[in-house]
């Protein structure tokens, strides 16, 4: 005789279509769902602050500034009205056409060319020196670090010191030493400028290094040894493509960070040098909005200045990808 009871996996079968049939959702869905709406809420509240956070420190001044590079603007006492008369891009137009402005962007392109891949080489190069076990390696660390946290005023002092009119290095040099001296020649203020940077910077890119190290796994080192490399042949072969994506960090922020040179042209030739030798965009913008008031001039000067960077961000992380 058959069996005509119904099976427990029967069963519940039919009860679970029997749920959806009535438009019921099973228990452990509700929760599920229940609990993805709460992790969802509780993601939106610790990232709520981050957002606010880039809208009033970025947006909202980004935004203002494009308000003002498109207006007649002027800084005013509090409680004075001024008119802000639309003016379309006659500031671009102003700052396309400033002889000035071209000698700025000029001097961050020599700048930009010397700082970078001094930067980059530099910092790997002593990145991977001081991953490897050597003596007084905590201190060697702790020294390549110290300038990047100095402040910029006390870099400076050295740096005068060292390369000023009657500095240390032209008492050295005696009769061989450039005229003009190194800050105040018109040739030799940028390079200075940008070897002050990579000097000062270098600590920071080296941890950023030492960081992407600990990602190259030793037995790829290892390997190449077995293979009979060299130290130079593993550094080129197994170093290099391993920090690939901290190179790109690494480039993408020197060029911003040189970008937006200031204080270092500013403190060092005092303010620009001769015949602009040193100015930079940002330095500029400061002359221009603040000691001579053009703040419309200073804004649209911005505007093209982020453009700059972003496009030179840009074809750096093509740069780079291609070689990945």
């Amino acid at each position: 005789m058959t069996n005509l009871r119904p099976t427990a996996t029967a069963t519940a079968t039919a009860t679970a279509t029997a749920g959806v049939a009535s438009g019921v959702r099973p228990q452990g869905e509700g929760a599920a769902t229940r609990h993805g709406r709460a992790r969802s809420r509780t993601g939106a509240l610790f990232v709520t602050p981050y957002v606010l956070f880039l809208l009033v420190v970025f947006a909202a001044p980004m935004v203002y500034t494009l308000w003002i590079s498109v207006h007649r603007f002027y800084f005013t006492a509090p409680g004075t009205d001024i008119d802000s008369p639309w003016v379309g891009l006659s500031n671009y137009r102003d700052v396309f056409t400033d002889p000035v402005v071209g000698r700025a962007f000029l001097n961050i392109a020599v700048f930009l060319v010397i700082n970078v891949p001094l930067t980059v080489i530099l910092a790997l190069v002593l990145a991977s020196a001081l991953n490897a076990k050597i003596r007084f390696r905590a201190f060697f660390r702790a020294a390549y670090y110290l300038p990047y946290i100095t402040a910029s005023v006390a870099l400076v002092a050295v740096w005068q010191f060292l390369f000023g009119t009657d500095g240390f290095v032209n008492n050295l040099l005696g009769p061989h030493a450039p005229d003009p001296s190194w800050l105040v020649n018109s040739h030799l203020a940028m390079p200075m400028i940008a070897v002050f940077v990579t000097w000062k910077q270098l600590g920071f890119f080296v941890m950023l290094y030492l960081a992407a190290l600990q990602n190259v796994g030793k037995e790829l080192y290892e390997a190449a040894s077995v293979d009979g490399a060299g130290r130079v042949r593993q550094f080129f072969a197994v170093t290099v493509p391993g920090v690939r994506p901290a190179t790109t960090l690494v480039l993408i922020y020197a060029i911003i960070t040189g970008a937006n040179l200031f204080s270092e042209p500013y403190l060092l030739t005092g303010g620009g040098g001769p015949d602009h030798a040193s100015t930079s965009p940002v330095l500029l913008m400061y002359q221009k909005g603040i000691e001579q008031g053009h703040p419309d001039f200073a804004a649209a000067l911005g505007v093209v200045l982020v453009g700059f960077v972003l496009l030179i961000s840009l074809a750096a992380r093509k740069i780079s990808e291609r070689g990945n």
